[in-house]
C-alpha cells in the first residue's frame, strides 16, 4: 500500500467516524444530565434499527421509511430504558443504575437476536449514486450520505441545546440540578426528554451504521457499544465537542489500523489509543470545556 491509499482509508474512516460520534454524543447527553452511564445506548440504537426494517418487510411500506422508522422506535426505545433503570431505582445508588443498564444491554440484544434467528439483516443504502473522484481519491456516495446525515443531525441536536427552552433546562439540570428544581424545572421530566433526544440520535447512528455497511448484525453490538464509551473517554466525559472530535479520530484511526494490519488487529490498535489517551490526557480531549456543555 502507499499514501495514497492510507490517505483513502483515513477519508473512509472520517465519514464513518460521524457515527460514532452520534453514539458517544448519546453517551455523553446521558451522562452530562444525570451523571451516570447507560451501558445499553448503542444497542437501543441498534435495536431502533432492527425496528426500522418492519416497515419494509412486514408492512410494504417504501424502502426509504427504514430511516424515519428506526430513528422515532430508537427514540421510544430510548424512553422505556429510561423508566426501567433510571426511574423508579434510586439513583444514589449508582452501581444498581448501571447494572440494570448492563441487564437492559443484554436483554435487548437478547431479543434482536431471537427476532431474528440470530442472522445478519440487510439494510439499504441511504445513496446509491457514483462515487465523486477527486484527484486520486474517492469519496464514496453512501458514505458520504451518512456523512451529511450525521453532520446535519449533530447541528440539529446543537441548536436544540442552546437554543431552545429544553435545551437551556437540560444544560441547567445538568450544571446545578437543585438550583433547577427550585426554579421550577421537574427533573424527572427533563431526564426522561434527555433519553428520548438521546434515543432519537442513536436511532439516526444505528440506521446510518446499518447503511454504511449494508446489513445489521446482533454481533455488531457489543462492538459498538465499546466504541461508543471510548469515543466519550476521549472526548471527555460531558463533553459533545469532544465527542464529536474524538469519534472522527477513531474512525479514521480504526480504518488505517485495518488498512496497514487487518480487520482482525484494528481493534486492539484503537485500545491501544485509548490507553494512550489516558495516560497523555486522562481528562479527555475537551477536559477544560466539559463544565460549559
Amino acid at each position: 500500500m502507499g499514501f495514497v491509499d492510507y490517505v483513502q482509508a483515513i477519508i473512509d474512516g472520517l465519514l464513518f467516524g460521524t457515527t460514532y460520534s452520534l453514539i458517544g454524543i448519546g453517551f455523553t447527553l446521558v451522562f452530562g444530565v444525570m451523571h451516570k452511564i447507560n451501558m445499553s445506548y448503542a444497542a437501543a440504537s441498534l435495536a431502533g434499527a432492527y425496528c426500522g426494517l418492519i416497515g419494509p418487510q412486514m408492512l410494504g411500506l417504501p424502502l426509504w421509511s427504514v430511516f424515519p422508522l428506526s430513528i422515532v422506535a430508537a427514540g421510544v426505545i430510548g424512553y422505556v430504558i429510561y423508566l426501567t433503570c433510571f426511574r423508579f431505582i434510586p439513583l444514589a445508588s449508582p452501581l444498581a443504575t448501571l447494572m440494570s443498564t448492563v441487564g437492559m444491554l443484554l436483554l435487548v440484544d437478547e431479543i434482536v437476536v431471537h427476532a431474528t434467528a440470530g442472522m445478519p439483516q440487510n439494510y439499504p443504502a441511504i445513496y446509491d449514486g457514483d462515487p465523486i473522484e477527486l484527484g486520486p481519491f474517492i469519496l464514496r456516495a453512501d458514505l458520504l450520505g451518512v456523512f451529511l446525515i450525521c453532520v446535519v443531525a449533530m447541528a440539529v441536536l446543537l441548536a436544540l441545546l442552546y437554543r431552545t427552552r429544553l435545551g437551556m433546562a437540560t444544560r441547567a439540570v445538568a450544571q446545578q440540578p437543585v438550583a433547577a428544581q427550585l426554579c421550577g424545572m421537574r427533573l424527572q421530566a427533563v431526564n426522561g426528554l434527555t433519553f428520548v433526544v438521546a434515543g432519537l440520535l442513536g436511532g439516526v447512528a444505528g440506521a446510518m451504521i446499518g447503511a454504511s455497511v449494508g446489513m445489521l448484525s446482533p454481533l455488531i453490538a457489543g462492538t459498538i457499544t465499546v466504541k461508543g464509551l471510548i469515543v466519550t473517554v476521549i472526548g471527555g466525559l460531558g463533553s459533545i465537542p469532544g465527542a464529536i472530535v474524538a469519534g472522527l479520530l477513531v474512525g479514521a484511526a480504526e480504518n488505517l489500523f485495518q488498512a496497514v494490519r487487518n480487520v482482525t488487529e484494528r481493534d486492539i490498535y484503537v485500545m491501544l489509543l485509548l490507553f494512550a489517551f489516558l495516560v497523555l490526557r486522562p481528562g479527555g480531549l475537551f477536559a477544560a470545556a466539559r463544565g460549559r456543555d
